[in-house]
């Protein structure tokens, strides 16, 4: 990781969980994180935390509401004037509602699309376009996907919620095409875990505590930190090497 050292890497969802680890992930190996939410206040204790034990990188907290495209236009402006641009974009935000496909609100819908789908576009069309006013040739976009991106489990609540992740997932090779295409070498990669504990069961049923609780007992569930060394896992591939999509599941998840 010693040549990402001082580089600038964005991680959206970076408040909680996944996105939590991964930022203090790679301020510990030594760059420089923007990480951006709308609970700000969570990434300005991250930010303190990984200060107080001495990494060598720093967070730079932001706020933004990825539903909002002019947030998100308005979070790179300032990572532009801050800190000249973007090298690596962790697309990490994501959510789900259990809303089936029979009897679902729109609105739901729309907004998984928003942030698991628009959201994600929209920060990697910024983060390219970052790297190409500054000739930037190495530089990294991941997005953080999910199994259920490659088969559809039959849980009515978090089916539409898979229809996205497949979306991710083929947005991943779509963007690796594109970049061949335009003759640079920064990489695409689709980071796709199984069952991780963090908060997502128990926003997905916070109507249910028994059933957000009986989603990390069945079996030993991946850690945040689990994926977060996936990333620096990823990065730290040699520059001829594109990890395209790395899936990965706790030993005793069936599918």
């Amino acid at each position: 990781m010693d040549r990402w050292r001082g580089r600038v890497a964005l991680v959206t969802g970076a408040s909680v969980g996944i996105g939590a680890a991964v930022a203090k992930e790679l301020v510990r190996c030594g760059m420089k994180v923007v990480g951006c939410a709308r609970d700000v206040e969570k990434i300005q204790k991250l930010a303190a935390e990984c200060q107080s034990e001495g990494h060598s990188g720093v967070l730079v907290p932001i706020k933004c509401d990825l539903t909002n495209e002019e947030e998100i236009q308005s979070m790179f402006s300032a990572i532009k004037t801050q800190h000249k641009g973007v090298d690596v974009c962790i697309n990490n935000a994501g959510l789900a509602h259990p809303e089936s496909l029979l009897n679902g609100k729109t609105s739901s819908w729309r907004n998984m699309l928003d942030v698991n789908v628009l959201a994600l576009s929209i920060c990697t069309r910024e983060a390219y376009q970052s790297m190409k006013e500054r000739n930037i040739d190495d530089g990294h976009i991941i997005n953080i996907n999910s199994m259920s991106g490659h088969r559809v489990v039959p849980s009515a609540d978090i089916h539409f919620y898979s229809a996205t992740k497949y979306a991710v997932t083929a947005l991943t090779e779509g963007l690796r095409q594109e970049l061949r295409e335009t003759n640079t070498h920064i990489r695409v990669t689709s980071i796709s875990p199984g069952v991780v504990e963090t908060e997502f069961a128990p926003r997905l049923y916070s109507n249910n505590v028994d059933k957000a609780a009986a989603s990390y007992t069945k079996f030993k569930p991946l850690e945040a930190l689990d994926v977060a060394n996936a990333v620096t896992y990823v990065l730290n591939a040699p520059p001829h090497v594109q990890i395209g999509d790395l899936q990965m599941r706790p030993v005793e998840q069936v599918s």
